[in-house]
C-alpha cells in the first residue's frame, strides 16, 4: 500500500494531467532506462526492431540496456553543444523506418544540461517516434516552483528515470521509472501461484511481482516515504534552490578567479572548471591527488575534447568558505 501511495504520487508530479500514469521502483537510473527500453520494445509495433536514437551526450546505461535487450546498436546523433538539438534529431529520423525510442537527457552526467525537451516532444510527436527522458539528475527540479520550468515538455514523455538519490538526497537504492500510460506496464505481468495467486490477488493482497524485474527486494520506497513526508514539496525544493544556488555561487567565484577557467554558467548544480593553461594529464593529476588525500571529491568531464574538474553540488549545508576553499586545493595542488 506504502509502494502504491509513493509511487503514484511521483508520478503524478511527473505527468500531471495525463491519462493516467504509474511509477516503478528501481535500484537507480540503470535499471530505471532498462525498463523503458524494455517497455518500448514491448510496445513497438511496425517493421522490424526497435531502435534507438540517443544523443552523444547520453548515459552510458542507455547503449548496455540496448546491447542486453537485444536491440541494434544505438543511433548516435551528435551533440556538439552538450544538448540534443531538434534539427539533428530530426535528420536521423528521417533516415529510419523501424520503430523509434527516442532518448532525451534533463540533467547529462558532464554537465549537467537539459534536453530542449518540449521541441524534442513535438518532433517525437510529429514522428510518431517513443519518447524517454533520462532525468535521472535532473527530475529533482519538479519539486522546486523556482526551476521545475526547466523541465517544461517533461510530462508528454512516455517514460521518465528519476533518481532520488542525487537531488531527493536518499541513500541508493533510490531510482523510479515513471510511465504516462499506466496500461504500458501490463507487459511486465507475471504469475509464481506462491507470490500472487489469482484468489490472493482477488482478496485484495498486493500483487507486487509485476512491478518489478526482481522478485526479492528491499524496501526501498519507505525511506523515500519518509522523507516526502517529513519535509513535503516545499521542503525539498528549498533543498533543490539552495544547491543551485550555490552552483552559481561557485561559478562567479571560479569566473572571477584569475587562475581558473569556467566552463558555463551551471543548468543545475554541476560546475565545470579547469586551472588556466594546464594540460589534461595535469588537471587529471589534481583530480587523484585531491581524491587519494581525502580532500576533496571531484568528477572530471571532457564536453569540448579538454579535460575539466567537475563539482557537482549536493550539499546543502555547504557555505561559501567551503567553495573558496575547495578552489584553494585545487590552486595548491596544480603543477606549476
Amino acid at each position: 500500500a506504502l509502494e502504491a501511495l509513493v509511487t503514484r504520487a511521483l508520478a503524478d508530479e511527473v505527468h500531471a494531467g495525463g491519462p493516467g500514469g504509474d511509477a516503478l521502483v528501481t535500484t537507480g537510473g540503470t535499471e530505471s532506462n532498462q525498463l523503458a527500453l524494455l517497455l518500448a520494445r514491448e510496445a513497438a509495433e511496425g517493421p522490424g526492431p526497435l531502435r534507438l536514437v540517443c544523443g552523444a551526450n547520453a548515459h552510458h546505461s542507455l547503449h548496455r540496456a540496448a546491447w542486453l535487450l537485444g536491440l541494434p546498436e544505438p543511433v548516435v546523433v551528435p551533440t556538439p553543444a552538450g544538448i540534443l538539438a531538434p534539427a539533428a534529431l530530426d535528420e536521423a529520423l528521417a533516415r529510419l523506418s523501424h520503430p523509434v525510442l527516442v532518448t532525451a537527457t534533463a540533467g547529462t552526467t558532464d554537465a549537467g544540461l537539459i534536453d530542449p525537451l518540449a521541441d524534442l516532444a513535438d518532433l517525437c510527436a510529429a514522428r510518431g517516434a517513443r519518447l524517454h527522458v533520462d532525468a535521472a539528475y535532473g527530475g529533482g527540479l519538479l519539486f522546486s516552483d523556482r526551476h521545475r520550468v526547466r523541465l517544461h515538455g517533461l510530462d508528454r514523455a512516455d517514460t521518465v528515470t528519476l533518481d532520488l538519490h542525487k537531488l531527493g538526497w536518499q541513500p541508493v537504492a533510490a531510482g523510479l521509472l515513471a510511465v504516462r500510460d499506466a496500461t504500458d506496464l501490463a507487459v511486465l505481468a507475471h504469475r509464481a501461484h506462491y507470490l500472487n495467486a489469482d484468489d490472493d490477488t482477488a482478496a485484495g493482497l498486493p500483487d507486487l511481482l509485476g512491478r518489478s524485474l526482481r522478485t526479492t527486494r528491499r524496501p526501498d520506497v519507505l525511506k523515500i516515504a519518509v522523507t516526502l513526508r517529513s519535509l513535503g514539496r516545499e521542503g525539498l525544493g528549498a533543498l533543490v534552490d539552495g544547491v543551485c544556488a550555490l552552483a552559481g555561487e561557485f561559478a562567479a567565484l571560479v569566473d572571477a578567479h584569475p587562475g581558473f577557467e569556467l566552463y558555463a554558467t551551471p543548468t543545475i548544480s554541476t560546475v565545470l572548471f579547469r586551472p588556466v593553461g594546464a594540460t589534461d594529464a595535469a588537471v587529471a593529476d589534481v583530480r587523484r591527488r585531491l581524491l587519494n588525500s581525502g580532500r576533496a571529491v571531484l568528477g572530471r568531464a571532457a564536453p569540448d575534447g579538454r579535460l575539466w574538474l567537475k563539482a557537482t553540488l549536493l550539499n546543502p549545508h555547504t557555505r561559501p568558505g567551503d567553495l573558496a576553499t575547495l578552489l584553494t586545493l585545487v590552486e595548491g595542488n596544480t603543477p606549476t
